[in-house]
């Protein structure tokens, strides 16, 4: 067992994974540095005026806007994290025929996720899908021939107002029951005051205009650094939707970072942090635990507490727990770089 690892150790910076930077003497890979990504659900609300809105108020009683409009709010705000390479903790893990180092794992930016292990990658957050939007309705398949030959806008309006009453008349008989038609149960009862709903809106359409809206996501990305007390995230503007900080035809939505000074635990003893025969180059991250808080101006929208790699410290991994008589396991969390699975395994 033994020259069998001291065979495989050999051979590691010809077979490790492609992600990997080897030299002559070991392994590079870098500890990662945290990131937050925060998804906006933005509702993009659009109105088109009705053809024949100028009648509205005449036959319908009702005033009707004249004019298009677009206007965007935010529906959903949520907040999780990702990862990139911390240029300030990189590393060289050194490989030789004293340590049972078998298996590096990295991520594709080189990202130290295991030794000895498969290495868990980030989970990739799902893209948000908006629901599928139903067939607008369009007033001109529900026009009878006399409406759609009128001569002139004000004798169509006078048409369309009155089919409409004509329907809302036969939706009164229908529920009093004193239709000359009257359904043969409840499921009938249910489609034929559907479709007389479906045709009075389809015809309302063209004096009091149509209505779509849209859901799309937005997502941002922000590196907290240090603790930070209303930095400007983004602004929104019901006009445009989301605009950059230094646009001021937006709200200031804003962040902030809390250091709790809490950080998590080694699992294993440390390296004494002096240069030895013992000290293989082997780092790994405990995290420190960020209060982040966004805000619309004054208004708090959400508060979540995690850990971030880069509010901790570094711990060196003594190669004593990759020797002659045991070697170790280790899985790290791919977000903080923190310890998060390890196995030491007795060599015989």
């Amino acid at each position: 067992m033994k020259k069998l690892f001291a065979a495989v150790a050999t051979a590691l910076l010809m077979t490790i994974n492609s992600n990997a930077q080897a030299d002559a003497e070991g392994i590079r890979y870098s500890l990662p540095k945290t990131t937050l990504k925060i998804s906006l659900l933005v509702e993009k609300t659009s109105f088109t005026p009705g053809e024949l809105a100028g009648y509205s108020m005449l036959y319908m009683k009702q005033d009707a806007a004249k004019e298009p409009s677009t206007e965007y709010s935010i529906v959903g705000i949520s907040l999780s994290q990702d990862a990139i390479p911390d240029t300030a903790r990189c590393y060289k893990l050194i490989i030789d025929k004293k340590h049972s180092i078998i298996n590096l794992t990295q991520d594709e930016n080189g990202v130290l996720l295991a030794v000895n292990d498969n290495g868990k990658p980030i989970a990739q957050m799902k893209p948000f899908a908006a629901k599928p939007q139903p067939k607008p309705l369009n007033p001109h398949d529900f026009m009878n021939q006399d409406i759609l030959n009128a001569g002139s806008h004000a004798k169509m309006a006078q048409l369309i107002a009155q089919e409409i009453y004509d329907i809302r008349d036969s939706r009164n008989q229908l529920t009093r029951g004193e239709a000359d038609f009257m359904p043969k149960d409840g499921e009938q009862m249910r489609i034929m005051l559907a479709n007389l709903d479906t045709q009075e809106r389809a015809l309302m359409q063209v004096f009091q205009g149509s209505t779509v809206k849209d859901t799309a996501e937005v997502v941002l990305t922000y590196v907290p650094e240090t603790e930070t007390d209303r930095d400007m995230l983004f602004r929104f503007s019901k006009h445009f939707g989301v605009v950059d900080a230094d646009d001021f035809s937006g709200r200031p939505f804003y962040i902030s970072i809390e250091d709790l000074h809490t950080i998590t635990p080694l699992p294993v003893a440390a390296d004494d942090g002096k240069k030895s025969k013992e000290d293989i180059g082997l780092n790994v991250t405990l995290p420190g635990k960020i209060r982040v808080k966004i805000a619309d101006g004054n208004n708090t929208l959400s508060t979540t507490e995690m850990y971030a790699a880069q509010f901790g410290r570094v711990e060196a991994i003594s190669g004593t727990l990759f020797g002659k008589k045991v070697t170790t396991h280790i899985s790290l969390h791919p977000l903080t770089g923190n310890i998060e699975r390890l196995d030491v395994e007795p060599l015989e």
